[in-house]
């Protein structure tokens, strides 16, 4: 299960682009508000019903925790003590986490699990990505972490997903399929 967290001021397109295509290559994904309701409002106060409230989550079931950016978003996704000690122990255990805009800078970097590995983020924010070895590339893959650097890279970041979970010629296919490609 790909669990694609959502606070209030979630920015829409990182967090609905990486569900949409997830879904078109067959991952099993589900959004999660961390607040009392599943109602949630992105930052273009665009409303999104969450598949399920973050009490319903099954931790041990997460194949990948994925955290759009967006303000407030962000800063109401660090203020959620419990996906902020899962986002911890997963990084810490070497399970994959994904975070797009601010969110690496934010939700990893500024608690150090970018500590040695390769990271980006939104432009601006990369004195965050504590101990990371920065990299200005639409996308980061490093291990079990994936970061990218913000809407304009959302499609990329939900191909780099799917590459990982499932494989680069699905990421390939989903990419030609919405005609997202070279080709």
């Amino acid at each position: 299960m790909v669990y694609v967290f959502l606070a209030e001021g979630f920015e829409e397109i990182e967090a609905l682009t990486v569900v949409d295509l997830g879904r078109r290559a067959g991952l099993d994904i589900r959004t999660v508000s961390v607040g009392s309701d599943q109602n949630v409002n992105g930052s273009h106060n665009i409303p999104v019903r969450a598949d399920i409230s973050i009490v319903e989550v099954d931790w041990n079931d997460a194949e990948m925790l994925v955290m759009p950016g967006g303000m407030p978003g962000t800063k109401n996704l660090a203020a959620c003590d419990v996906l902020m000690q899962h986002v911890e122990e997963r990084a810490k255990e070497g399970k994959r986490i994904a975070a797009i805009c601010a969110a690496p800078a934010l939700l990893f970097g500024d608690r150090g699990l970018t500590e040695g590995k390769t990271a980006t983020c939104y432009p601006g924010m990369e004195d965050h990505l504590k101990g990371a070895n920065v990299t200005y590339d639409t996308v980061a893959v490093d291990g079990n972490m994936i970061t990218s650097r913000g809407l304009g890279t959302a499609i990329d970041f939900a191909l780099a997903i799917i590459t990982e979970l499932i494989s680069a010629d699905k990421a390939a296919e989903i990419a030609r399929s919405v005609v997202y490609s070279a080709e």
